[in-house]
């Protein structure tokens, strides 16, 4: 079954962000979408570590390693951009000062609990970070992950199995196969990505699917 790329999945959840847009741009996949905006559109990027005005990451000969995101990846600043302190950052994301987070996920549920931290593995020490302040600090809360595990299994479940980030805080999530609208009925799926049936997204999926078509 084809899928899309990460850079593609990134491309599709950059046309949705609405110009004029705070954005925290989570660390993993998330951090593609920062090579997608369009500059017009002036949107303007935080980062966990302490910076506003984030540009796109850092072409090859181009690295500045005192300039990093949240990931420790060599980054680049818009005119404008600012640097600051842990506090102030958090103060950002706690203070409802963004209009989007935008994280990765092992699993989301269609009441939008999200897991995003930590695979429940024995003697793992806690590490959720300031992912609990993002998913509920922003206004809306985009996810991007791939449908499924690297074992095949759904990341679309009926209840999250791993320890949770944020309960009932996911508005929207973006796969390798669809777009999904968290919704008071569940899973809408809003936009197929590629080519594929109803039937067999919902056989990739572990919780009921509706359809906006």
């Amino acid at each position: 079954m084809q899928r899309l790329t990460r850079h593609q999945m990134a491309a599709r959840l950059a046309r949705d962000i609405p110009p004029g847009s705070y954005v925290n741009i989570g660390i993993g996949m998330p951090e593609l979408v920062a090579n997608y905006l369009d500059p017009d559109d002036e949107i303007l990027l935080h980062s966990e570590n302490g910076i506003l005005g984030m540009g796109p990451n850092a072409g090859e000969g181009e690295e500045d390693l005192e300039l990093i995101n949240a990931g420790k990846r060599p980054v680049t600043l818009l005119t404008g951009g600012a640097f600051f302190e842990h506090v102030d950052s958090f103060a950002i994301m706690r203070g409802g000062h963004l209009d989007l987070s935008i994280m990765g996920g092992m699993q989301v549920a269609p009441n939008g609990d999200l897991a995003n931290w930590s695979l429940g593995r024995k003697g793992e020490p806690p590490a959720v970070g300031g992912a609990m302040d993002l998913s509920v600090g922003a206004r809306k809360v985009y996810i991007l992950m791939e449908h499924n595990a690297k074992d095949g299994t759904p990341k679309l479940v009926e209840k999250c199995t791993l320890p949770l980030t944020g309960p009932g805080v996911v508005h929207r999530v973006y796969t390798d196969l669809a777009v999904v609208e968290i919704t008071p009925e569940g899973f809408l799926v809003v936009d197929k990505l590629v080519g594929i049936s109803d039937e067999e997204l919902q056989a990739q999926t572990g919780a009921r699917l509706r359809f906006a078509h």
